[in-house]
């Protein structure tokens, strides 16, 4: 599967952004999937994840609140709705798709890490 983050863009501390990744190649239907970002001069963490059914989600403390995770198997499209940004919510934002529940947390446990997209929050 092939995955494409968009939505990213210079919004101001407050502002809300809502972040899409659509699959292509096969069905994400068929995964668990995530949300990770890397910040400016950091390592890349961990932001959201969801079961394939949709009815188990993890958020990180940092986002826990403001950030939604959702998925929309019919349109072969993961989002994550961002309310509430803060400048440390600037990063690159990446969409992955997670091969294990359980190890939610960790980045070795994501795969088809698809391209980017940008997200400048501005204070």
């Amino acid at each position: 599967v092939q995955l494409q983050a968009s939505g990213g863009g210079l919004v101001q501390a407050g502002d809300s952004l809502r972040l899409s990744c659509e699959a292509s190649g096969r069905a994400l239907a068929a995964y668990g999937l995530g949300w990770l970002r890397q910040a400016p001069g950091k390592e890349r963490e961990f932001v959201a994840a969801i079961s394939r059914s949709g009815s188990i989600i993890h958020y990180s403390d940092s986002v826990k609140g403001r950030f939604t995770i959702s998925r929309d198997d019919g349109k072969n499209t993961l989002y994550l709705q961002m309310n509430s940004l803060k400048s440390e919510d600037t990063a690159i934002y990446y969409c992955a798709t997670m091969m294990s529940l359980r190890d939610y947390q960790s980045l070795d446990n994501y795969r088809s890490w698809g391209q980017g997209t940008l997200v400048t929050v501005s204070s």
